[in-house]
């Protein structure tokens, strides 16, 4: 014979709700820490030149310079971008390997650079290399 308590059995529960509230939380913490990480701060910073490279001329690249005004310059002949884009497509289609150094001024800034990076990039070639010069008072 089975006996019954007078005391109502209560069954077990798992309390959820305050688990989610814990684990909002710590998102949100979380969350407002890595926030708090990502402070961008910007440097005006003067690039030291190479003291040991040295300038080639080879017909099977492409040499683009940017002046401190964001214009380029093929080699000593400066282009506008509508004419840089055939050049490096015609010579992307005769030569798919082609590479293409970009030489910045010393006062161009880097939006000017990146932007003619990701243009050569538009326009299909994927060797593409930021180059240094001699610095022509140390010779």
């Amino acid at each position: 014979m089975k006996i019954r308590s007078p005391i109502p059995r209560r069954r077990t529960r798992l309390e959820i709700i305050p688990l989610i509230d814990i684990m909002f939380f710590l998102l949100a913490s979380f969350m407002m820490v890595s926030l708090q990480m990502q402070k961008v701060r910007t440097l005006k910073a003067s690039l030291p030149t190479a003291t040991l490279a040295t300038a080639t001329t080879r017909p099977d690249l492409i040499n683009l310079t940017v002046d401190r005004s964001g214009q380029v310059a093929v080699g000593k002949n400066p282009v506008s971008f509508p004419e840089l884009f055939t050049l490096l497509t015609n010579r992307h289609q005769l030569n798919t390997n082609i590479p293409v150094y970009i030489t910045g001024n010393r006062d161009a800034t880097h939006g000017s650079m990146i932007y003619v990076l990701d243009f050569v990039k538009r326009a299909g070639i994927q060797r593409v290399a930021i180059s240094v010069r001699a610095d022509s008072a140390n010779r």
